[in-house]
């Protein structure tokens, strides 16, 4: 990758691949956690991360690509650590953890998509950046629901 316009489309393959990844990966965290609150959140992130697929469908289209994705080792990395933790903890351990797990997801989604927003900006695709702002406003209140959820009682110690 030399230009800019480069590094958004395989940033752009990037997220998608993780957006992928993650509608097989959600049902299983939520198979796993215990506390119906983070269920509940997990349940719904999922329904909206097929949406965010649409979203980025949209995106390609709108920069007149295919939609298609690249290997993600970020999100493959973030899924194995959650996979281990399912395997290894239990109980309260086991929520705060892939509620922890989950957030770090967030966190990459939210550092992914505030870079592309602005390459979109800055390489005027004006619908680009319409619609990855709406998949970061969803990324970023997803994160806050969880800090919620953790602060609640999650994290608490029983």
């Amino acid at each position: 990758m030399k230009t800019l316009a480069e590094l958004f489309e395989h940033t752009l393959q990037d997220v998608y691949y993780a957006e992928g990844a993650l509608t097989k990966a959600l049902p299983k965290v939520s198979k796993a956690v215990s506390d119906a609150k983070l269920k509940k959140a997990v349940d719904e992130h999922l329904e909206e991360t097929k949406g965010q697929i649409s979203k980025l469908k949209k995106v390609f289209e709108s920069i007149g690509k295919k939609p298609e994705g690249v290997k993600c080792d970020a999100i493959e990395g973030l899924i194995k650590e959650a996979d281990g933790l399912m395997e290894e903890a239990s109980g309260t351990a086991l929520d705060a953890g892939l509620l922890a797990a989950s957030q770090a997801v967030e966190h990459y989604e939210i550092a992914r998509y505030g870079s592309l927003r602005e390459w979109a900006k800055t390489l005027g695709h004006e619908d680009a950046h319409t619609l990855l702002s709406e998949i970061l406003d969803q990324e970023k209140a997803a994160n806050n629901k969880l800090t919620n959820l953790a602060v609640a009682g999650i994290n608490k110690a029983k």
